[in-house]
């Protein structure tokens, strides 16, 4: 391995330092995008029986609010059980932007570094040509420089291809899970307001 980036040069350093935060980035957001821990199986149901049952506490509410990023939702909606439907729509909506905010957390830097690896890759394929340019001498080439060149070009762009294909399915694949677990958020917070306003049982 050590082999490897001795011949490919200096710019395969900025592309290792990349595929590192995009490995820690990809391992942080499996860990953080579960379903299970996002959206608890059976909140909706527990939170609606307590609150028939002892009604909004502070006390109730803040542990809701700790049990996971559905609860803070409904938190947001609990505070303001005994205003109207409309305000208590409101306080879960700007609640539920600030949730969405938190899961799509370094989704911007993953998608910048499945951008950018290529673009890295070409950096160090032209600082090989130039190497290969350098090597063409009028007394004749020099191999060892030229093939150090072709080393250069080829691992850079191999490399960054291989950062940037995994980085950009994961990057969407992340996309589409905050948009899925958003969409059931918000169907679970309109049950919960009409359940309370006496629409729904």
């Amino acid at each position: 391995m050590f082999a490897i980036i001795q011949a490919a040069g200096w710019p395969i350093w900025p592309l290792l330092f990349a595929s590192i935060v995009a490995v820690a980035l990809i391992i942080e957001r499996l860990i953080t995008l579960r379903r299970s821990k996002i959206l608890p199986d059976g909140l909706l149901e527990k939170v609606v029986v307590e609150l028939r049952q002892g009604g909004a506490t502070p006390e109730m509410i803040n542990r809701v609010a700790l049990s996971s990023p559905l609860g803070r939702v409904f938190a947001a909606g609990l505070r303001n059980v005994r205003s109207t439907r409309e305000v208590m729509k409101e306080s879960i909506e700007e609640t539920g932007r600030a949730v969405t905010h938190d899961l799509e957390r370094f989704l911007t830097t993953l998608g910048t570094i499945a951008s950018i690896s290529p673009l890295m890759g070409l950096f160090g394929t032209i600082v090989g040509m130039i190497e290969i340019f350098g090597s063409q001498a009028p007394g004749g080439s020099n191999p060892q420089q030229l093939a150090q060149g072709i080393s250069i070009a080829l691992y850079n762009t191999g490399f960054g291809l291989v950062i940037a294909i995994p980085s950009m399915i994961f990057w969407r694949h992340f996309r589409a899970t905050v948009d899925s677990l958003v969409i059931d958020m918000e169907q679970q917070a309109i049950r919960l307001v009409e359940m309370i306003h006496g629409e729904r049982r």
